[in-house]
């Protein structure tokens, strides 16, 4: 999988730019808040739908404008791929593939596969469940592009649960026991997938992760639920969900809002069986998630059968000269990658001879050290 060239339009400070990629690795140079960040957040826009620094379509487009626009030129298995999104301030989107309008996600996801590495991973030890839910979930969404269906009718369902909660007494019950019902068979579903990827990607972050501690911890990840999964089949654990929502009725009415189902659920690292929440050090974090991230790389690799771009924001002065150089070392020339930096330092010279190098001011890319880079505006 290859991206040979991105294309955007009023998409965050980019009025309108066009690089074509010709290295297998691309260092992406500038200060900090000039666009560097931006250019990623377009790819993994553009392979997930989505972004990880905001939930909001409008927040992409440029301010002054109502409309916003990608397009990725992309070879896959040898065949050349082009794939555009249209964003409205409004709200709404519109997808395209080759140039056709395509009406479902399910015909988008899937076409381009990305793995993104930035600063704010290093929070998924000590940050909030949402963020490593959603770290599953945008996983989850490449893998299994049905997924993010899923996701939306389970998210829709909650909503209207509730919005029933929020009435008090007095519900329906035969309205009560549906939402439950659909509540239970969307979030029994998502729980299956996201244990599932746990289960996948468990045995790969561990043994980065005694690469990478030069085997003095053993890492091991689990998925907790509000939904104890001693029966993983679909019929046990749907009966279980059901149970679960009957047991927390009363206190679900007095917070009047949903307390059980996978918007609540988590997922857990331990160190030499020790919650890396609580006891590991900065250095140790950041071991951990480097090694989730090389076991995500390799699993979506092994899923799609191709290497992934590679994308890295910011994270290289984040992390010390070893780590530095295991990771340089995984990338080679494998993985096409998409490396931002505000200084070259950290590449050595035979590394960094190899790659197109683009610097990046205020919202315009050029050329450096006789690299190409085109433009347009």
């Amino acid at each position: 999988m290859y991206l040979k060239r991105l294309s955007l339009r009023h998409f965050r400070n980019y009025p309108e730019q066009t690089v074509s990629f010709t290295a297998a690795k691309t260092i992406l140079l500038g200060d900090n808040a000039q666009g560097k960040s931006n250019l990623l957040e377009a790819v993994e826009w553009l392979a997930t739908l989505q972004s990880h620094r905001t939930p909001r379509d409008r927040d992409l487009i440029q301010h002054g404008h109502t409309t916003a626009q990608m397009t990725a030129e992309v070879e896959r298995q040898g065949i050349p791929l082009e794939l555009t999104g249209v964003l409205r301030q409004g709200g709404g989107r519109s997808l395209r593939v080759n140039g056709c309008t395509v009406r479902r996600t399910l015909d988008f996801l899937g076409q381009l596969n990305v793995v993104e590495f930035s600063c704010l991973d290093l929070d998924l030890v000590r940050g909030t469940p949402a963020l490593r839910r959603s770290w599953l979930d945008r996983i989850l969404v490449q893998l299994e592009p049905v997924y993010s269906q899923l996701l939306q009718s389970y998210q829709k369902t909650l909503r209207q649960r509730n919005a029933l909660l929020k009435q008090g007494t007095g519900i329906d019950e035969g309205l009560w026991q549906a939402w439950n019902q659909q509540l239970a068979v969307t979030g029994t579903r998502m729980m299956r997938r996201r244990q599932r990827l746990i289960e996948r990607l468990a045995p790969l972050a561990s043994h980065w992760h005694q690469v990478l501690s030069g085997d003095r911890e053993v890492l091991t990840l689990s998925y907790h639920s509000h939904v104890p999964i001693a029966d993983p089949s679909p019929e046990a654990m749907l009966v279980r969900f059901m149970e679960r929502l009957a047991e927390r009725r009363s206190l679900e009415l007095i917070h009047k809002t949903t307390l059980v189902g996978p918007h609540r659920d988590d997922v857990g690292f331990d160190l030499n069986h020790q919650p890396a929440r609580q006891y590991a050090s900065q250095g140790q974090q950041r071991t951990l998630v480097l090694a989730l991230k090389l076991a995500e790389l390799a699993l979506v690799e092994a899923v799609v059968g191709e290497s992934p771009l590679l994308l890295l924001d910011d994270v290289l002065a984040e992390l010390d000269l070893y780590r530095q150089q295991i990771l340089l070392e995984v990338m080679g020339d494998r993985y096409q990658t998409l490396i931002t930096t505000t200084h070259l330092t950290p590449f050595a010279t035979p590394w960094r001879s190899d790659a197109q190098v683009l610097k990046v001011a205020g919202g315009q890319i050029a050329a450096v050290a006789g690299t190409a880079v085109e433009t347009s505006s």
